[in-house]
């Protein structure tokens, strides 16, 4: 059990998947191919990455005994070359705010198959075999930072909680000293921007390894 300071769980999913969904409620119907910040991925198949990363980990949790040593067997495919390999499609006609939907829902599955999993169960991810709670973690992480990238290409604000932010690098970034804006080191922990005192990184990563 992770100390209150830490502790990432369902609830936390469901929260910033909401904040996520009303910061991006705003934007121009006309403006998703834009490029999504620092990313080669449109705002459009950056929100529909965050659908299929979401809905990946729920399905891990589906199962009895997830796997420890690679990915589930789904079968991948990308709508054109560099972008992102995924699942999970939305239906162009049905808009942002089905692309919105699906995200909603799949951040709904997450959340369920968490909470439904045994707190001792461990699933297989590239930074770490983990258990539900760090899985919720990098959920969230991948909320935060993804929504960041797509607002940037949207021309939209982002501030998440700073609470929430904390928690993260505290669980996933226990590498990393804190001693500025919380939520502006997490950028930086994650490639998206440069610091005063600190050059932004080509390179990064999380530890999400919990439980195994």
């Amino acid at each position: 059990m992770r100390s209150a300071d830490t502790a990432i769980d369902a609830e936390d999913v469901r929260r910033i998947v909401a904040l996520a969904l009303d910061a991006l409620r705003d934007a121009d119907p006309q403006a998703w191919e834009a490029k999504a910040g620092t990313l080669e991925w449109t705002c459009w198949e950056t929100l529909e990455h965050l659908a299929d990363d979401l809905f990946t980990y729920a399905a891990r949790f589906g199962l009895t005994r997830p796997p420890m040593s690679t990915m589930m067997p789904f079968r991948t495919s990308s709508d054109r070359s560099g972008g992102p390999a995924n699942v999970i499609f939305v239906d162009r006609a049905s808009g942002p705010e089905g692309l919105m939907t699906v995200v909603e829902a799949c951040g709904g599955l997450l959340a369920c198959a968490l909470r439904a999993a045994p707190s001792t169960t461990v699933a297989y991810h590239v930074f770490g075999p983990s258990d539900p709670e760090g899985f919720a973690a990098m959920a969230v992480v991948e909320v935060l930072v993804h929504t960041h990238d797509i607002t940037q290409g949207l021309n939209l604000e982002w501030s998440p909680p700073r609470e929430l932010c904390e928690r993260i690098l505290k669980t996933l970034f226990p590498h990393v000293a804190i001693d500025g804006d919380v939520w502006e080191t997490l950028l930086w922990a994650t490639g998206r921007i440069a610091l005063p005192d600190r050059p932004r990184l080509t390179e990064w990563r999380w530890y999400g390894t919990q439980g195994a």
